[in-house]
């Protein structure tokens, strides 16, 4: 099992390759604001678990088993990333809430996160008696 940190690492290579087509070690420094020492390090460690590949003059893979992971990582990024929007969060400090909290739930809960998240989309003046009920209670 990652940690949450190889999962962060895992997350952006994801994100770089579906953006970018490829990830390079610049790259995931880059977007995690690390040094690149720490990238190889942690490419180091990935690898060893057969999460990553290295491709020379290409960067980093993710393998299988690595995509699948980063992906239910990014999938649930994305999910509570609408969720707070849809619910009106205040914006200051979501990107690091969503970062916490992603690690932590499991595949059940962020499938019905995400039905929840489907449901209020479809369904806006619910979404909009949720809001009016919740600033009720803030008067």
């Amino acid at each position: 099992m990652p940690t949450i940190n190889m999962e962060d690492y895992l997350e952006k290579i994801y994100l770089l390759i579906e953006e970018k087509g490829y990830a390079r070690a610049t790259d995931v420094a880059s977007s995690l604001d690390v040094l690149p020492s720490s990238v190889s390090k942690m490419m180091r460690k990935l690898d060893k678990n057969g999460l990553v590949s290295y491709e020379r003059y290409r960067g980093f893979t993710l393998t299988t088993k690595g995509r699948s992971i980063a992906k239910d990582i990014a999938n649930k990024h994305r999910t509570l990333e609408k969720l707070f929007h849809i619910l009106e969060i205040p914006s200051i400090n979501i990107y690091q809430e969503i970062e916490g909290i992603e690690h932590h739930i499991g595949k059940e809960t962020a499938f019905c996160l995400g039905s929840l998240v489907q449901f209020l989309e479809e369904n806006p003046n619910i979404k909009n008696s949720y809001i009016k009920y919740r600033e009720e209670l803030v008067r």
